[in-house]
């Protein structure tokens, strides 16, 4: 049963995981720069914004594009302060100018201090407290670094003055035990290394192997479909279930098979959106 599941995924897995996958995704926002800053930049803001139809994330993130006058760490690093007003006017569901100002503020603080936004997620090792936690945890064994770097983050991310407290239900982490569905897609673009030109692989300090598969809901639907998910309810447990199942068919790139799992939900009406 495994072996053929594995078959089926691993012919998934090639019908997806090419370049023709990104135009309609919202990973084409990041593809539409070369500058690492602004890929991260994007790339963070089109999996945040990642709820809803697909054509219309990608509408609205080249929207915000455009009040970033098309450069967006430009903008972000040299903006004056009567440069935010056109950005008062952006809203996607429930992200409003409020998340927005406050994103662009963290955005200029981390940038001012770090070359790259890979180090929001990385916190400087303590190996002794470190090996205390995971032995107070029932964790597979991989997956904990994922774990840490999105703890981390969003503790990070949250650590400016007078942040928005409206703001944080749209940063999520696993110590709220949410999937984390929209970091854990950002992290897959940014970390996993491919050769078909759909990630960017740009990052080095977390390997493709500790990533977590983002559960959305066409993930989540078709990986109950395959039994590759038990538990009842969707959370961050749920994701680490399904992510040690992918581990068995490949334990250095798991998460390869969200093309697989998002394809069929997605393309072949096994789930209806984001």
């Amino acid at each position: 049963m495994i072996e053929n599941v594995k078959a089926f995924l691993d012919v998934k897995v090639a019908q997806y995981n090419q370049s023709g996958f990104i135009e309609n995704d919202p990973i084409s926002i990041p593809h539409l720069f070369s500058k690492k800053q602004d890929i991260e930049i994007m790339g963070f803001w089109a999996a945040t914004l990642a709820w809803g139809q697909r054509v219309t994330i990608i509408k609205k993130c080249k929207e915000l594009i455009a009040l970033m006058d098309g450069a967006p760490y430009d903008f972000i690093i040299n903006h004056e302060e009567v440069d935010l007003k056109k950005l008062l006017s952006f809203k996607h569901r429930t992200f409003n100018d409020i998340d927005t100002l406050y994103f662009i503020a963290f955005f200029r603080y981390h940038y001012e201090q770090f070359d790259s936004l890979e180090d929001a997620f990385v916190k400087p090792p303590n190996p002794l407290k470190r090996e205390q936690e995971l032995n107070q945890k029932n964790l597979p064994v991989r997956g904990r670094g994922a774990e840490a770097a999105l703890n981390y983050f969003r503790s990070y991310f949250f650590s400016l003055p007078d942040y928005p407290h409206r703001t944080k239900k749209h940063v999520s982490s696993p110590s709220q035990k949410s999937t984390c569905k929209r970091l854990n897609m950002f992290l897959r673009w940014m970390v996993r290394k491919g050769n078909c030109g759909v990630d960017f692989g740009i990052w080095n300090r977390i390997s493709p192997a500790d990533l977590i598969c983002p559960c959305d809901l066409h993930v989540d639907r078709v990986a109950r479909k395959l039994l590759l998910i038990t538990r009842k309810q969707t959370d961050w447990q749920t994701a680490e279930e399904l992510t040690a199942r992918l581990r068995e068919f490949d334990p250095l790139d798991p998460v390869k098979y969200d093309f697989a799992l998002f394809g069929l939900g997605i393309e072949e009406r096994w789930g209806v959106q984001f």
